[in-house]
Order: C-alpha cells, then structure tokens, then sequence
C-alpha cells in the first residue's frame, strides 16, 4: 500500500501543480518555465522555471558572498554537522514525499524510489555529516627549527551538475561531501527532473543552512549549466553525465578560470561469468539487476553479458525465465520493475540502438519491443546474443534496458573482452575459483570490479571510472571530501 505522502504527490502530480524553480536570494526569476511531464503518460506536472546566465551569475555571487562572510565555511565541524544532521532528520520525515517526486519526475518504479534511492540519499548525507569533525590535517617532519602543518580548506564555491537517472542520490553524492567541509553548493538538476532537489534544499534551510550556502539553479544545460561550467567565481565543478558533456565541462574549465572538474560519465560494464561459476541459479538475480536495474538507465549498468561459451545457453534460460517476474508499466504501481523511458529524445535513442543491433546481426533472443503503454516510451527488457566486439550494441553505451551476449572461451580471452571498451566504470565477474577472481579483478581496467554478485560498494568505498568513465575525482568513500577541498602547507620557523 502506498503511504498517504505519496498518493498526495501522485494527486499534485495529476493536476500539474508540482513546479520547481530557482532558489537563489535575492534574485527574481522571470516568468519563462519549462513544461514538466510525466515519462509514463505524458500528462502535465507542473512546470520548471528555465534559467538563464542571469540566474548563474546571481547564485555564484550568492554563494561567493556567503562563503566570505564564513556563515557557513567558518563554522566549526560540529556546528555544521548538527544542522546538516537536522536536515537528514527532516528528509527522513519527508522520504516518502521525495521518492514519488522521483517516480512522476523521472518515470522511476515508486518501489525502488522508496526503498533504494531515497534511504540511500539520506544516508549519504548523513554519513558525510558524521565525517564532518574527523576529518584531521597532518605535520610534516622536519628539523628542530621549522614546524610544518598540511591543513584541508574549503574550496570555496562549487558547481553540482546532476543527471536525471538518480535524482536524489547524485544531488547527496555531490552536495553531502561539499556542503559538510564548508564550500558554498550551487546545485544545477537535470530539467528533466528538478524536483526532489529543489525540495530537498528548502529542507536545508529549514533545518538551518544557510540560503546562500545551498542554492538551485534550473533550466537547460546551455542556458545555466555552460554559464556555470565559464563562470570565473566558480572552484570546482562535478558532473554526472555522457561523455560527451563532460567533455564540454573541460573547455569551459580551459576557457574560464581552469577551475577543478571533477567528471563521473558513461560506461559499457561487462558481467563476466566464468564455467567453473559455483551455481548459476544463485546468480542469475544479480545478472537481471546489472542490465536492468531502473530500465538499464544506469552509468554502472551491466550491458555486455560474456559468458563461457558453455554455460550460456543454460544461463540465459534462467534469466528469461526470471524476467517474466519483472513487471513493465506503470512506474507509480508498486510492482512495476520496468518503468519508461525518461523522455521522448532518449527513447528514440534506445529503441535506434535495438534497430541498429538487429542491422549488424545480432540475434534478438527476447523483448525488442516498445510496447504501447502509457504515452508508448517503454522499451521491453531485451537481449541480443551473438554480438561481435566490433558491433554498435557491444561499443557504445544503450542506457535503457538492452543487454549484449558475447561468449569465450579462455580467461585471456575473457579478459581482453572486458576491456575492449573505450569505457572503464565497472564490472562484475562470476567464478568459485578465488585464485581466478584475484587475477581477473586485477586485471579488469575498472573503477569498481565486484566478485560473485553486482554492486557499486557502498558510501564507504569511492566510485568512479577509468579511461572515458571517469575524470578528477571520485564520488563517494572518504576519497570524495578531496575535491572539494584544497590543501594548504604553513611553515613556521621555531
């Protein structure tokens, strides 16, 4: 049964009353917005206010203000801490509320919304709190007439760029390290999908952070997220996105102030698995989740299945037997597992990648459709078997529910396969052989490689990518207060 919390944004939802916009003191938005619409039926949310230049400038001069003043940067660690934890009090209280925000903005199943992605925001933001008076500087060994302190320090002003596939969960991966160590955050959303976020910095301000500390700025990317990325006032910036616009976030870097970049971009995850694997029917659910999890929308998604050529056959018998429990439709009903596509634009691109794999020669073995539910932008869980490394669908990165089979024969060879991406996020591999999962692990060129299962670790362990996955830092562990922190080295002669 869904709570009274999110029926009550289900019924905002259906008379378009959810709305976001700017929040940045002192500033006025024009009356300019964007449609908002519901990924599933089309249907009318509210809308979202379109930023502009003017509504960057206006918020980095916020935030820089701010940060100069020490309302927020100056505070003890503790003093932070306690507001910060106030404001995870609060989005506990709210939780339900924020995971349908998720679900009518992106087209996110409400049951994955409620018991992953918003408890997982809420303990990223709490986790980084807690880490906010534990975090010490060092000295430095020297000679009897010198004392050398390494101290970190704010960086001051920073840029969070988000995506649409993890609205809440991106927001805490960025804002909850940067907010905890002092800096002033300017959050950028997706505008598709803005309005958890805006919900979850007035509740940051409720709970005590200061309005200039934490402001949001929507729009399109060309009109504030490139305004952003030039702006000289602006320290850091980390993105969460396609390569492509990462990429663009470096030229405004050169262009500008040569601020810090931090970049957490696409993937092509291969799941290895292996003949001698201890038991495939107790695999085969972390398989599903890899490809499919949130419709494949996923920069960690397992999207190249390679498989010992003799266990393939029996493995993908258990995974199409398995997906006729993975519900398609209607992602505010609480079994839908598979909920449409975020937008029309990324739609035609998913369902071209299907098109184009057929064209190549790879066998589609199941789903393939788009069947026409809803505003008709669901794409079926599908597989394609026989793809050859020098196919499209084994390359590029789908980001929908499509996963490639591709079979070897030796460990070199599994290998080679894994790494024969332009990408390097992540990966899983399957064996009973401990031995084999040290080599292979070792030598898979990823940021994270899980054994015998699909995960991302956890808040404790850091996330990102190699070669095209991964540019400047790492979100997440302890690693993530790195780049949002400078280091300074002060020198006293005794």
């Amino acid at each position: 049964m869904l709570s009274d919390s999110v029926k009550a944004v289900f019924e905002r939802a259906s008379a378009g009353q959810l709305n976001a916009g700017a929040m940045v003191p002192g500033y006025s938005p024009s009356d300019v917005r964007l449609e908002n619409r519901n990924p599933w039926d089309n249907s009318l949310i509210g809308s979202v206010y379109s930023g502009s230049e003017a509504t960057v400038n206006a918020a980095v001069s916020a935030a820089r203000d701010c940060f100069e003043s020490g309302a927020w940067s100056a505070l003890e660690p503790g003093e932070r801490k306690a507001v910060l934890l106030r404001w995870c009090d609060l989005m506990e209280q709210h939780a339900d509320e924020l995971a349908a925000l998720d679900c009518v903005d992106a087209g996110k199943p409400i049951t994955e919304c409620l018991n992953t992605d918003i408890p997982e925001t809420i303990n990223t933001c709490r986790w980084y709190a807690e880490a906010s008076d534990k975090l010490f500087g060092k000295i430095a060994p020297t000679g009897p007439d010198a004392l050398a302190l390494i101290t970190k320090e704010a960086a001051g002003v920073v840029g969070a760029v988000l995506p649409w596939n993890f609205p809440a969960q991106m927001f805490a991966w960025k804002v909850g390290p940067a907010l905890t160590v002092g800096n002033s955050v300017i959050v950028k959303p997706a505008e598709q999908t803005s309005l958890s976020a805006c919900r979850m910095v007035e509740l940051a301000h409720e709970a005590g952070v200061p309005a200039a500390a934490l402001t949001v700025v929507t729009g399109l990317g060309e009109n504030t997220g490139m305004p952003l990325g030039l702006h000289p006032d602006v320290d850091v910036l980390s993105f969460t996105g396609s390569t492509e616009v990462g990429r663009l976030f470096l030229q405004y870097a050169a262009k500008s102030n040569l601020k810090r970049v931090v970049l957490e971009c696409g993937g092509k995850s291969p799941q290895v698995i292996f003949d001698d694997v201890y038991s495939l029917e107790e695999i085969v659910n972390d398989v599903l989740s890899a490809a499919f999890w949130n419709m494949g929308e996923n920069c960690s998604c397992g999207s190249r299945l390679l498989v010992h050529a003799s266990r393939k056959d029996e493995l993908l018998g258990l995974i199409k037997a398995k997906l006729a429990d993975w519900k398609v439709g209607n992602p505010m009903e609480p079994e839908t597992m598979i909920g449409p596509m975020v937008e029309k634009v990324h739609f035609d691109k998913v369902a071209g990648h299907i098109a184009t794999a057929k064209q190549e020669g790879a066998l589609l073995i199941h789903g393939g459709g788009t069947p026409d539910l809803g505003a008709g932008m669901v794409v079926e869980p599908t597989i394609f078997d026989g793809v050859k490394p020098t196919m499209t669908l084994f390359r590029e990165e789908v980001f929908g529910p499509v996963l490639a089979v591709t079979t070897f024969n030796t460990e070199e060879e599994a290998v080679a396969l894994a790494n024969d991406t332009h990408y390097g996020l992540a990966a899983s591999l399957y064996t009973a052989d401990i031995r084999r999962a040290t080599r292979v692990a070792r030598a898979i060129r990823a940021g994270t490689v899980s054994v015998n299962c699909f995960s991302e670790g956890s808040i404790a362990t850091p996330f990102g990518g190699y070669k095209l996955s991964g540019f400047g830092g790492q979100d997440n562990g302890l690693e993530a207060f790195e780049q949002y922190l400078e280091t300074k080295t002060t020198w006293f002669a005794q």
